[in-house]
């Protein structure tokens, strides 16, 4: 397929040195960029060690001007037109040239420059030693400058795999940018060893601990506040009782002191969706309209939806959905509207409406307003934001099987097309997976981590894929297994063995660019599996640390707080359960002695584009954004972190923001800065909006044409309908049993053989206690003697 927008580089051959009209100027001892006044000249129309660079669809040159910074030549280059893409004066991508690096180390680049144009920024390009020269990032968007201007930026630390770098400015507007006196000096390093300030296995694997306090509800959805705070959405908590009862709670908890506040709630928002508003209140759309009926209807959800204010504790309602939405997707897009898909309506039937809600009308538009495919996403898809505004289907959901297909697609909004993404091993044991933009959002790869299947109930899986979006043709490949760990089968812990994984992950993207996945379980509602491990996004590895001690499976949450610890809530097993428990991780990071303070902010309210000052107490390392998070039921879309490239002068640390809000939505983000040994600094918030958010029609500062060559197939809308039917059982539970809070597997596990015996003799193990029968129907087998009762001696002597 031709590429809808031009690939990203048009690379010039490296010039050789019998080419050369003029003998080369070495690099300085301190300066790694050979050439960095354009002053030795090359054998075509660029310098030596220079070469063009740029895509998509405009009108460009390239001169070499006398009017310099310093010596009697600059480069300058030019767009006449633009309609998309850029151009860039690069150093020439080749051995001779590109300046060598060392992995883990970092880079002080530094140019004079002078523009025409707001639409200028310093791009880096590595060469990844197995596949090859490939876009980086945007470091530092620069400001319009009418005379010499010195830029300063570091870069972050040196990929793994990465030998040679290369870098310019591009121009990705109407206007000029001059630029001279290049240099590229490698940071020393500024810190001695970390000293453990713990235990040795505390400072490999970190520590959990449980908390004195109980969370007082049944909290399955954890919204960390602009404030601090943490939103803990219960509704009804699963409970039939509740339910019943009209009894729906939430509650906020401070981690600065321990406590929880009940927060009145208005609805039964047991299973809704909920995603950050750019103003820092909390959007919650949809939940649970009416349990199962056993041989009737499933969940239904409402089309009502309501905001939390932080600032008030309350929830007020919006206008309607236009349909039910019982466990939706919600993401956040770079102007700072919500789309959302899937979930159940209001008749027990899957979603397929689009629903979008409009920050600036302050509603979800009519279904006329909103782009429709028809298509049924399921439960919880997890859909991230691209940077270039497109959605990603990581293929992680909820409940048995995935979309049909490969399981993974592309959503384009404006063009109201899906592509196919191919590569998602066992598509359909994904359930309850989890998927996270990896660290930084810059480099646009996904993780998906395990999964099951409630339907056929196998084992949960060690399954991980990763994919690079930034590819032309992305596809997933296979990532490194999850270790393994311990599982309670019923008679206490036992290590897993031959495939055994887990679903109901937890996945956290911590400061340092680690990701911790944590929790899980190993069948439906049953089994937990004791297991942590950090994932290293540089070298693609695992590393297992501390386990959480309490079993946290169906209905669980983990979370970054803004002090840099992690904190785990909830587990529901089948049996009707629920743990209050509350468990606290700290992370080897924190115990590695004294963390770095961002002492000053000098403005908390952040533009794109902007170049932000703070100041720190000592070196650090790098700086970077953490959307908090809003999650429930493995998913969290939006999880985001955010690189803010740094310019260092002493203890003054100026931050480079993003131009491109699908990068950074707006929003309320946490801010970290990180020294050389990986240890954050306690949290500040900052608010990142701007007129680039709100009103750009190119919202990319500068976006490379990155999967853009899809081959996969490709469908627009389909014909419009009213949804799509969905088995009543899709929870994976007979509700001809126990009480609605009661999951009795419609599918037990494979090694649970197909007699009353057997199954009860699992149920047991599983602390289900006495189960009555709900109505006629005894559909497992469970209630031989038809008395009512499952499970009874008289049924077990019969079965």
């Amino acid at each position: 397929m031709k590429n809808r927008r031009r690939r990203a580089l048009l690379g010039v051959t490296a010039l050789t040195a019998g080419l050369l009209l003029a003998a080369p100027q070495p690099a300085s001892a301190a300066n790694l960029i050979k050439n960095p006044g354009f002053e030795t000249a090359g054998s075509g129309d660029m310098p030596y060690c220079w070469e063009k660079s740029g895509w998509g669809d405009n009108d460009f040159t390239f001169t070499t001007t006398s009017g310099a910074h310093s010596g009697s030549k600059a480069m300058k280059v030019e767009l006449t037109r633009r309609v998309s893409g850029d151009r860039k004066a690069l150093i020439t991508e080749s051995a001779e040239c590109a300046p060598g690096v060392t992995v883990g180390k970092q880079y002080d680049l530094s140019l004079w420059y002078k523009t025409t144009t707001p639409d200028a920024a310093i791009t880096l390009f590595r060469h990844d030693t197995t596949a090859g020269w490939q876009y980086w990032t945007d470091l530092k968007t620069l400001d319009m400058a009418g005379s010499w201007t010195q830029a300063s930026v570091r870069t972050p630390e040196v990929p793994t795999g990465t030998d040679r770098i290369t870098w310019g400015v591009s121009v990705y507007g109407t206007g000029s940018a001059t630029t001279d006196d290049y240099t590229m000096e490698q940071v020393a390093d500024p810190l001695p060893p970390a000293q453990c300030t713990g235990t040795a296995d505390q400072c490999a694997n970190g520590r959990w601990d449980v908390l004195p306090t109980q969370n007082p509800v049944r909290s399955m959805h954890s919204v960390v506040l602009n404030n601090g705070k943490v939103l803990l959405i219960a509704g009804s908590g699963n409970s039939e009782e509740n339910f019943n009862a009209g009894t729906f709670t939430s509650a906020v908890y401070n981690p600065a002191d321990g406590s929880y506040k009940i927060i009145p709630t208005p609805k039964d928002m047991f299973c809704a969706g909920h995603i950050q508003l750019q103003d820092g209140r909390v959007l919650v759309m949809s939940g649970n309209k009416a349990f199962p009926v056993p041989g009737g209807h499933g969940y239904e959800g409402y089309k009502d939806s309501y905001i939390f204010d932080p600032k008030t504790e309350t929830y007020s309602k919006t206008n309607d959905l236009n349909d039910g939405h019982w466990y939706p997707s919600a993401t956040e897009l770079g102007n700072g509207d919500v789309i959302s898909f899937g979930g159940l309506r209001e008749d027990s039937t899957g979603s397929v409406t689009a629903e979008y809600w409009s920050d600036a009308q302050q509603k979800w538009l009519a279904l006329w307003q909103v782009n429709q495919t028809w298509s049924y996403w399921g439960l919880y898809p997890s859909m991230i934001l691209m940077q270039d505004g497109r959605l990603f289907y990581s293929g992680s959901h909820v409940f048995g099987n995935n979309i049909p297909g490969t399981g993974s697609a592309i959503y384009d909004y404006n063009a109201n097309t899906v592509t196919q993404i191919p590569g998602l091993q066992n598509k359909d044991q994904r359930d309850q997976s989890a998927s996270v933009l990896l660290p930084p959002a810059q480099n646009q790869k996904v993780l998906t981590l395990g999964g099951g299947n409630i339907d056929s109930n196998p084992e949960g899986n060690r399954l991980t894929d990763v994919i690079d979006l930034k590819q032309a043709n992305p596809a997933y490949v296979a990532g490194p297994p999850i270790p393994q760990g311990t599982v309670d089968l019923g008679n206490g812990k036992i290590p897993e063995t031959g495939n055994q994984g887990k679903m109901y992950v937890s996945a956290v993207l911590l400061p340092d660019g680690k990701v911790l996945e944590t929790g899980g379980g190993l069948h439906n509602r049953a089994n937990p599996v004791f297991e942590a491990s950090l994932y290293d996004p540089d070298s693609n590895t695992f590393d297992p640390v501390a386990a959480d001690p309490e079993a946290r499976g169906y209905h669980s949450s983990a979370f970054l707080l803004p002090d840099g610890r992690v904190m785990a809530t909830g587990d529901n097993p089948g049996n009707g359960t629920w743990n209050h428990n509350v468990s606290i991780y700290t992370p080897p990071y924190l115990l590695k002695g004294t963390r770095p303070s961002i002492t000053s902010v000098i403005d908390t309210e952040w533009n794109y584009g902007d170049t932000q000052r703070i100041t720190v107490d000592r070196p650090i390392a790098k700086a970077e954004l953490i959307r908090p998070a809003a999650v429930t039921h493995s998913s969290d879309p939006n999880q985001r972190f955010v690189d803010l490239p740094l310019s260092v002068n002493g203890n003054n640390v100026d931050l480079n923001v993003t131009s491109n809000p699908n990068l950074a939505p707006p929003g309320w983000y946490m801010l970290f800065a990180v020294d050389a040994n990986g240890v954050p600094s306690v949290a500040k918030w900052v608010h990142l909006q701007g007129p680039a958010a709100l009103s750009a029609t190119d919202a990319s500062a500068h976006v490379h044409s990155f999967a853009d060559d899809l081959s996969g197939k490709v469908t627009g809308p389909g014909k419009k309908r009213t949804s799509q039917k969905v088995s009543p059982t899709v929870s994976g539970c007979d509700r001809h049993y126990g009480s609605i809070n009661v999951c009795v597997p419609t599918a037990f596990p494979k090694e649970v053989k197909a007699t009353t015996a057997a199954r009860c003799s699992w149920l047991k193990k599983n602390d289900y206690g006495r189960l009555k029968v709900n109505g006629k129907d005894d559909p497992l087998g469970l209630d031989r003697n038809k008395d009512g009762i499952a499970c009874g001696k008289a049924d077990i002597r019969k079965g």
